[in-house]
C-alpha cells in the first residue's frame, strides 16, 4: 500500500480507503448498495487491514446511522489500527434543526456519531454538503470547539463548489480556526469536473482529495456494455437517477478504451479506472466500496502497479469533455494559467 499526506496536514492516509455505505442496508436505497452485517463487515475489514487499507469512511445518513453502528462494532479491539472518517450536514430526521451545519446540529451529530461508532474521537470529520443558511464563522468555530475538545482530529468538506470552499478557508485563516484539509469529491473517468476548479484550488490551498464513487456510480465495473441490459444485481436499477448523470454513448466509448488497456495489462476494468485516479494531482485517497469479498479483492488489485503514460493519455482523450465557461477560455491562456494535469 502507498501512503500519502492528506492535503497539507500532517496526517498520512492510505491511497485506497474503504467506504462503508454498503454496511447496514437499512433502507431501500442503501440495500441497493449492499446490506453487509457485522460478521461480513469484520471479514472485509480483515482483508482491508491485510492489504494496508486503514481508513474507513462512513456518514450519519448512510442507512440512517446503521452504517456507523456496523463499522463501530466491527472495529472493536482494533480502533488504534485504523482511521475513521464520517460526515454530517444532510437531514437526519424531521426535526427542524436536525439538518445543516449549525452549531446545534454539528455538536449533536458529532456526539451521536461517536456513540454509534463506539469511539472517543473521529479522525476526519467532514461536512457532507454546503449549508448556505449558516454563517461560515459559526460552522468553523463549532469545528474548532470539537477539535479542542478532542472529539475530532481533522476537518474536511464534501460536495462544495470552489467558492464555498475558498470562502471557508478564508474565514478559517482570519480567525485561526482549523482549515479544511480534505475534500471528499466525485471524480472518475466519467466525471472530470473536479479538474476545472476544485483541483487547482486543492493544489493552491493544500486540500487533499478523498475520491467518492471512483467507478462512476458503479458504471465502470466492466459489466455494463453497449446493447446489453443492466445486470440483475446492478444497484443502478434503484439508484441511477440519484447519481452523477452520464451519457450512455460516452460511457461505452470509455469502456471500449478500458477494454483495450485491459488486454494490454491483464488487469480488470475497475482496476484500470482506479489506477488512473492514483496518478492525478491532489488525490490523497480513493474510496472503494464493495458488497462482497470478490469485489473488494478485485479493487485491492488496483495497487502495486501503474498505467504507462501512453495508457493514461488514451484514457484522458477518451474521457475528455468540453469545459464550461470560463474554463474553456482559461485553457487558451496556458502560458500563465497551466492545467493542473
Amino acid at each position: 500500500m502507498e501512503y500519502r499526506r492528506l492535503g497539507s496536514s500532517g496526517l498520512t492516509v492510505p491511497l485506497l480507503s474503504f467506504g462503508a455505505a454498503t454496511f447496514g442496508g437499512a433502507s431501500e436505497f442503501f440495500r441497493a448498495w449492499g446490506s453487509t452485517d457485522v460478521t461480513a463487515a469484520r471479514r472485509m475489514i480483515d482483508l482491508c487491514l491485510d492489504a494496508g487499507v486503514t481508513l474507513f469512511d462512513t456518514a450519519d445518513i448512510y442507512s440512517d446511522g446503521v452504517s456507523e453502528q456496523v463499522l463501530g462494532e466491527s472495529l472493536k479491539g482494533r480502533r488504534d489500527k485504523v482511521l475513521i472518517s464520517t460526515k454530517a450536514t444532510f437531514r437526519f430526521s424531521d426535526a427542524p434543526n436536525d439538518v445543516g451545519s449549525s452549531r446545534l446540529h454539528l455538536l449533536k451529530s458529532c456526539d451521536e456519531a461517536l456513540k454509534r461508532l463506539q469511539t472517543d474521537h473521529i479522525d476526519i470529520f467532514q461536512l457532507h454538503g454546503f449549508d448556505a443558511m449558516t454563517p461560515p464563522e459559526e460552522v468553523l468555530s463549532t469545528l474548532d470547539q470539537l477539535v479542542r475538545a478532542g472529539k475530532i482530529r481533522y476537518v474536511g468538506v464534501s460536495n462544495f463548489s470552489g467558492w464555498h470552499l475558498m470562502k471557508s478557508l478564508a474565514v478559517a485563516d482570519r480567525y485561526g480556526y482549523p482549515r479544511y484539509v480534505a475534500n471528499q469529491t466525485y471524480y472518475s473517468l466519467l466525471g472530470r469536473d473536479y479538474e476545472w476548479e476544485l483541483m487547482p484550488l486543492g493544489l493552491d490551498q493544500g486540500v487533499g482529495a478523498l475520491i467518492w464513487s471512483p467507478l462512476g456510480w458503479g458504471r465502470l465495473t466492466g459489466k455494463i456494455r453497449r446493447g446489453q441490459p443492466l445486470p440483475e444485481t446492478s444497484r443502478l436499477h434503484q439508484t441511477a437517477d440519484k447519481g452523477p448523470p452520464i451519457d450512455d454513448e460516452r460511457l461505452f466509448h470509455i469502456v471500449d478504451v478500458l477494454d483495450e488497456i485491459a488486454k494490454e495489462t491483464g488487469k480488470s476494468i475497475p482496476q484500470i479506472a482506479l489506477n488512473w485516479l492514483f496518478q492525478r494531482p491532489t488525490v490523497s485517497s480513493v474510496i472503494i466500496g464493495a458488497r462482497d469479498e470478490k469485489q473488494l479483492k478485485d479493487n485491492l488489485g488496483a495497487i502495486g502497479w501503474n498505467l504507462t503514460p501512453e495508457q493514461v493519455a488514451k484514457l484522458d482523450a477518451a474521457s475528455e469533455t468540453t469545459k464550461p465557461y470560463p474554463y474553456w477560455h482559461q485553457s487558451g491562456f496556458s502560458e500563465r494559467n497551466p492545467s493542473p494535469v
